[in-house]
């Protein structure tokens, strides 16, 4: 079987470039707009009915940067943050000094310092993580994050009825909806009774909702929602605005002769004279393999396909009916989102936002 990432038959059947061109860009640009973070918080902010609307800025920021994005919406009045683990709260602390910052996976072995030096709330999942937190931080603030039917993080209900009468004084009461994406979902109300039953009386404030869950409704919404994929231009939230644009630069152009094979394995082939534009980005930078002879790119208005895999490095793209290739074709902007993008790799935005690398160079605008 012949070995797909070997380059000597697709040299042999390639022909040398017809001309080459030098672009001025060394790595691809991602232009990222806090304002239209800011935007899509308040348009999230009005919908929420009255409860307060925090923010998620695990990732990195959904890879858009932590501080950068807390500290712009912190600026426009966020007052609760949510990080992943207690390694991501310094950034979020350092742009927001005086916000809650809660810590989804809640407090893990060796969290102590992080949690007490930058003032992170941990939200506990287990009785393991409450006897850790009360041995380590006696009195340091705490919430508390219940399993109501996902199965994936939270103190199950035979836990929580055991530790409900000392777990007093907690910050916070929260779980997570599995189906918020599909609103017909019955997990959706399932999983709602749940978090009533489980959480009723307990006298700390109350948060169910993500982004999808904040659109289910007032019933969904409680005291407080934490919005994340819709801050940053995603679905489910489609009133929400593009937050990044991404441009690639052009390496080289060439002419190929009808029936020539490109890129590993040769899975594209000319069906005519053809013109390829090697791209300076590939699944190192976050453009995973699989939208490979599948996505497009743009030139403009004018789209242009994927023209064989992706490579760890490079794109190759059929500008064939270009009248002129630019020098940088563009892969996210105003004719294809995110989730445009997702789904012609097969994937969802979520996976598309959180992998752009930082060979990048990352422009901020709207701070």
């Amino acid at each position: 079987m012949r070995n797909p990432g070997s380059h000597r038959a697709a040299d042999a059947l390639t022909p040398p470039p017809r001309a080459a061109k030098t672009a001025r860009m060394a790595t691809g640009t991602l232009h990222i707009d806090l304002g239209a973070v800011r935007r899509n918080w308040r348009a999230l902010d009005r919908l929420s009915g009255g409860a307060e609307c925090g923010a998620v800025v695990k990732a990195d920021g959904y890879g858009l940067g932590a501080g950068p994005v807390a500290r712009a919406l912190a600026a426009e009045g966020a007052r609760t943050f949510f990080v992943a683990v207690a390694s991501e709260g310094a950034a979020v602390r350092a742009a927001a000094p005086d916000a809650r910052v809660f810590v989804f996976s809640g407090h893990m072995a060796g969290d102590a310092a992080s949690l007490r030096g930058h003032g992170l709330i941990p939200l506990i999942n287990s009785p393991e993580q409450w006897r850790r937190h009360r041995e380590a931080l006696p009195g340091h603030p705490f919430g508390v994050q219940v399993d109501t039917g996902m199965g994936r993080l939270g103190l199950q209900p035979s836990d929580w009825a055991a530790l409900r009468g000392e777990m007093t004084g907690a910050a916070l009461a929260m779980s997570h909806l599995a189906c918020a994406d599909a609103p017909d979902d019955p997990a959706n109300d399932a999983q709602l009774r749940a978090f009533r039953a489980m959480t009723e009386g307990m006298g700390a404030p109350r948060s169910l909702a993500a982004t999808g869950g904040t659109l289910l409704g007032p019933a969904f919404r409680f005291d407080l929602v934490r919005p994340g994929i819709g801050l940053y231009g995603g679905l489910p939230f489609g009133g929400a605005e593009p937050v990044v644009r991404l441009s690639v630069p052009v390496v080289q152009v060439r002419d190929v002769p009808e029936g020539a094979g490109v890129g590993y394995g040769m899975t594209w082939r000319a069906r005519r004279p053809s013109r390829i534009a090697t791209l300076s980005a590939g699944y190192a930078d976050g453009l995973i393999r699989a939208m490979g002879n599948r996505a497009r790119l743009w030139a403009g208005d004018r789209a242009v396909p994927l023209a064989g895999r992706v490579s760890m490095d490079l794109l190759t793209a059929d500008v064939t009916d270009l009248p002129d290739v630019p020098e940088a074709l563009e892969v996210l902007g105003p004719h294809q989102g995110v989730d445009a993008l997702a789904e012609a790799a097969g994937t969802i935005g979520y996976e598309i936002l959180t992998a752009l690398g930082p060979r990048y160079a990352r422009r901020i605008v709207g701070t």
